[in-house]
């Protein structure tokens, strides 16, 4: 199976939930549900986030870590 995201307009959600439900589960079944919310808006929610952010810029460039030293 694949899994994609979805921005569904709210004047069209009705009817496509309906289209989804005539799918059987086994077909194509709802994983979750949520108001879509931009990057921004996310982060801000994130307890602390922007106050992280606003130290890291306050930090001196000598700290910084080159791109290779990073750990992803």
């Amino acid at each position: 199976m694949k899994t994609i995201t979805l921005k569904i307009d709210d004047n069209v959600n009705d009817n496509f939930l309906w289209l989804l439900k005539h799918f059987s589960d086994n077909e194509l079944r709802i994983l979750e549900q949520a108001e879509y919310v931009d990057d921004d808006a996310y982060l801000r929610s994130i307890e602390g986030m922007v106050q992280n952010i606003l130290d890291a810029r306050s930090e001196p460039m000598e700290n910084a870590k080159p791109l290779e030293q990073l750990d992803w």
